[in-house]
């Protein structure tokens, strides 16, 4: 069966903390396009859409010539409304899928092949994502910064807005690692993924991965050694408009 590769970016208008972020402007552009834009230029993907329950959003993307694909409402997470999108594709099951989060216009394009890397070396892989090390001190504790703490396989053991792991022994010193809202699946893993009911710990940090980890699937875990922005408020947004603007 021939391996296929799309990716889908999820986005939803609403936003507690940034009402409308995916049609904020960045630079003459809606922040939406520049994570299309950079999801195109990944060699690996020949196939590009946006995922939305929004019909602004929607439009937004086909005025820009991008494929847009209207899910329901009610989805409870990024991964539940790509699992809808993809029905329409009529993919193998060991299509892989790669989910781009619609706040990180400027992460880069090789993170695509990063991300897929696990599932095309290894056939029973279901699901990778990817990882930052932690360089900048705040992001230790900070709750945006989701941290990771990993097995010997860098597979996730767990994902938290907590710092973890928590160093008991002031003269010892941990790596800390962030996520990054970029992950691939196996196309049969998302039919799997949501029909699981919402985990306990999953409700707890608002982190939908944390369902994969309760229900017992592994997690694969790529340290990728550029960092990202991702916008959660116009305060970010203005960072990543001079990071642009500085080239």
């Amino acid at each position: 069966m021939k391996r296929e590769i799309v990716c889908v970016i999820p986005s939803r208008y609403e936003s507690s903390r940034f009402p409308g972020k995916p049609l904020a402007d960045l630079l003459g552009k809606p922040m939406i396009q520049h994570v299309y834009e950079r999801v195109a230029r990944a060699r690996a993907v020949p196939y590009v859409t946006v995922a939305t329950d929004d019909r602004r959003i929607f439009d937004a993307v086909k005025t820009f010539g991008g494929n847009a694909t209207m899910t329901a409402a009610t989805h409870r997470s990024g991964t539940d409304r790509i699992s809808e999108a993809v029905k329409s594709l009529n993919l193998p099951d060991d299509a892989i899928v790669v989910n781009i989060q619609g706040d990180q216009p400027i992460f880069e394009p090789a993170q695509v092949d990063e991300v897929i890397a696990p599932l095309i070396d290894d056939p029973a892989q279901v699901m990778s994502t990817l990882i930052y090390k932690i360089i900048l001190d705040e992001e230790i504790s900070h709750p945006h910064a989701v941290k990771v703490v990993l097995d010997h396989e860098n597979c996730a053991l767990y994902f938290s807005r907590a710092t973890i792991p928590y160093v008991r022994d002031k003269k010892l010193k941990a790596d800390y690692y962030k996520h990054h809202g970029i992950y691939a699946y196996r196309r049969d893993f998302l039919d799997t993924f949501t029909s699981l009911p919402e985990g306990k710990l999953e409700a707890l940090e608002a982190l939908e991965q944390l369902r994969a980890l309760e229900y017992g699937y592994k997690i694969k875990c790529v340290i990728t050694p550029y960092d990202s922005v991702e916008v959660d408020n116009p305060r970010e947004l203005d960072r990543v408009r001079q990071i642009l603007t500085a080239g």
